[in-house]
């Protein structure tokens, strides 16, 4: 499996603009003000948010399903944090908040989500981040 991602930049970095497309056709775009400021618009990292929610939740559920702990449902959300340093902006932390309607007892089910937050491909690209967090809600 090889997914495929394209962006494209236009003009200088305070005036310009880009764009972000997948390869199966999600796009987006975006502008200093929505990277650095609040502007409305989308961004990179907000990508990066979405590809460790989705990489967490279908990562939990495997785990959940292989102990027969019968995942329901995951969902999770995430927030990117970007800070800018003496060597310029990096990501900083990123929050990731779940739930899952899941057998099994608290314990079990807080533990197979720290499993799945260290052991999803995208957590594993991921370990420039300073801190990846997660609050772990069971419903």
């Amino acid at each position: 499996m090889a997914a495929k991602a394209h962006a494209r930049w236009e003009g200088d970095l305070d005036s310009g603009s880009g764009s972000m497309e997948t390869g199966t056709g999600l796009s987006a775009t975006f502008t200093k003000g929505t990277r650095f400021a609040d502007e409305e618009g989308s961004n990179p990292e907000e990508l990066i948010g979405a590809a460790l929610a989705g990489c967490f939740s279908m990562a939990r559920s495997n785990i959940l399903a292989g102990e027969d702990l019968s995942p329901r449902s995951v969902e999770t959300n995430a927030t990117v944090s970007m800070q800018v340093g003496d060597d310029g902006p990096r990501i900083s932390r990123i929050a990731l908040d779940t739930t899952i309607d899941a057998d099994g007892d608290d314990d079990t089910l807080r533990s197979h989500a720290e499993a799945a937050k260290n052991g999803c491909p995208v957590s594993k690209a991921l370990t420039g981040v300073d801190e990846i967090v997660l609050d772990v809600t069971i419903a």
